[in-house]
């Protein structure tokens, strides 16, 4: 039976589950490769044939690589929702999807009901197991999504603007009516914030361990929570503002205005690296996609615009008003008005959005917040009456990578990870538009001109250097201090020519210059009899 027969397929000794599993992986590998190879036959360059021979291979490894890794490390697959003939997608109700799915995703279908303490804002922690809820009017919760359980909820009896989680769940800092407060997960009140005043948003960059805030007289700051210390202050000069997000790929803070500019700052510098004019009115909300390459904004203007954060230029304008926006970790983007929520997909890899879903909760609801629930498929919304949360299939990250999140890590295993995190914490340094040229050579800078000053300077440094020069001793009156003076007058001169004939070119150049711009400027028709007439030949 494992006898290889002379002519055969060395696949056809192989028993049938190894046979399927072998199709399997070649099917993925045709998935990774880049395209039929180039037919190498026909070339007679020998070295060129070479090296795309292993240029070949090594596209087939990487290939092999890629599918070995899809079949055995990631062994979820992302769910979708697909339409049936002329079906559309945006037309399938929560019913229908909460009818069709499993029951432990069943169980994220809910609405909180608190009229009493909304509207409500919510942040999820990076591996989307707890969800921080804040109400406008002091309620504060900290909820385990797994098991949907209350942890915590206190009421601080004052105005919460915005809550966010700090490095882990054990921790999370709300911003109230006067001074943003950090608790723990118990509740417990650790610190005040007095620096950062009455602040509006919060956010928390988990590479560099910064909290940054922006406060109503439109002041940004960043502090360290984990030494305490303010690292930078800056008044933005743009006015009081309630849109901020952070570009999880550089860290790069962004603050949308009044005036309809979007500016973008870090916290070594005190002016902002990047001011876009993305509305013609106030920008209502923004978001940033997981790989940092893209933003949506939206305007009053009832707009929403796609962005290209490297060339900083509009890909898509979309009709509609957004109160608040966030991306999916697969690139879905949700849209937040009123009692409707709009999610938008890009599903041919063309940056091209188009509508996917929709949902409306009851009427009269005002939604304040919308986040997708990372390597989940749900969607929080946080409205003025509570919370709810919604199935979106194929928003969250099927497969979860425990280096970086795990929603089901141990409290011996955060306390590892909270460690590593704070040994590879990034100095502020590090944040900047392009990260990539972190670790790069700086190319050498052209040679600059010399100014008049330095120009001065060292001609007479070099005159000074000339008068100094012994003169040998002659015989037969040579000596005679006329001659000498003569010599000393004739070293001097010659010192100083080099200097002064770089000046006179330079003086030629700027003198030419002046005149091909006066003769370009074309004057108007009444004035052109008086233009002087050039000579002709």
């Amino acid at each position: 039976m494992g006898a290889k027969q002379e002519n055969g397929d060395p696949e056809d000794i192989l028993p049938p589950p190894e046979q399927e599993l072998s199709h399997e992986l070649d099917m993925k590998v045709k998935k990774y490769l880049r395209g039929e190879g180039a037919d190498l036959e026909v070339l007679k360059d020998k070295k060129l044939k070479g090296q795309l021979y292993d240029r070949e291979n090594l596209y087939g490894k990487s290939a092999k690589a890629a599918a070995k890794t899809e079949k055995w490390l990631l062994p979820s697959e992302g769910g979708y929702l697909e339409a049936e003939g002329i079906e559309k997608t945006w037309r399938i109700k929560q019913d229908t999807i909460g009818r069709e799915v499993d029951i432990s995703s069943a169980k994220n279908q809910y609405d909180i009901v608190l009229p009493d303490f909304g509207p409500y804002t919510l942040d999820f922690t990076s591996s989307g197991r707890y969800m921080a809820a804040a109400g406008r009017k002091g309620h504060l919760a900290v909820v385990d999504m797994k098991n949907m359980s209350l942890i915590k909820e206190m009421q601080v009896r004052e105005t919460v603007r915005d809550v966010v989680f700090l490095h882990n769940e054990l921790f999370f800092a709300a911003a109230q009516k006067k001074y943003p407060y950090i608790y723990n997960r118990d509740g417990v009140e650790l610190h005040c914030l007095k620096e950062h005043g009455a602040v509006t948003r919060l956010q928390f960059l988990k590479n560099h361990f910064l909290l940054a805030s922006i406060n109503k007289f439109g002041q940004l700051r960043y502090q360290d929570v984990t030494m305490g210390e303010m690292i930078s202050n800056f008044r933005t000069g743009l006015g009081r503002t309630d849109v901020m997000q952070a570009n999880p790929f550089n860290g790069v803070v962004a603050l949308g205005h009044s005036g309809g500019t979007v500016s973008m700052w870090k916290p070594t510098s005190a002016v902002p690296l990047v001011k876009m004019l993305c509305h013609p009115g106030p920008i209502t909300a923004m978001a940033f996609h997981p790989d940092g390459h893209l933003m949506a904004t939206s305007g009053k203007e009832k707009k929403i615009k796609i962005w290209d954060v490297r060339k900083f230029e509009v890909l898509q304008t979309i009709r509609g008003h957004a109160k608040t926006l966030d991306f999916s970790q697969k690139g879905l983007l949700a849209a937040g008005t009123g009692s409707f929520v709009q999610v938008f997909g890009d599903f041919s890899g063309s940056r091209n959005y188009s509508r996917h879903m929709g949902h409306s909760i009851v009427k009269g609801y005002q939604i304040g917040k919308v986040a997708f629930r990372p390597y989940e498929d749900v969607l929080g919304i946080g409205h003025s009456t509570g919370w709810s949360s919604i199935l979106i299939p194929g928003s969250g990250e099927p497969n979860f990578d425990t280096w970086l999140a795990n929603p089901f890590e141990t409290t011996k295993q955060r306390r590892e990870k909270e460690i590593h995190s704070l040994l590879d914490k990034l100095p502020p340094e590090t944040i900047m538009l392009d990260p990539s040229k972190i670790g790069t050579v700086k190319s050498a800078k052209k040679k600059e001109k010399p100014t008049k000053k330095e120009m001065e300077a060292d001609m007479e440094a070099a005159v000074e250097a000339a008068k100094g020069t012994a003169i040998k001793n002659k015989t037969k009156g040579k000596n005679k201090p006329s001659k000498i003076a003569v010599k000393k007058k004739e070293i001097v001169v010659r010192a100083k020519k080099p200097f002064l004939d770089q000046q006179m070119k330079e003086e030629e150049k700027v003198a030419k210059k002046k005149q091909k711009i006066s003769e370009e400027i074309s004057l108007p028709t009444a004035l052109q009899r008086f233009a002087r007439k050039k000579a002709t030949a």
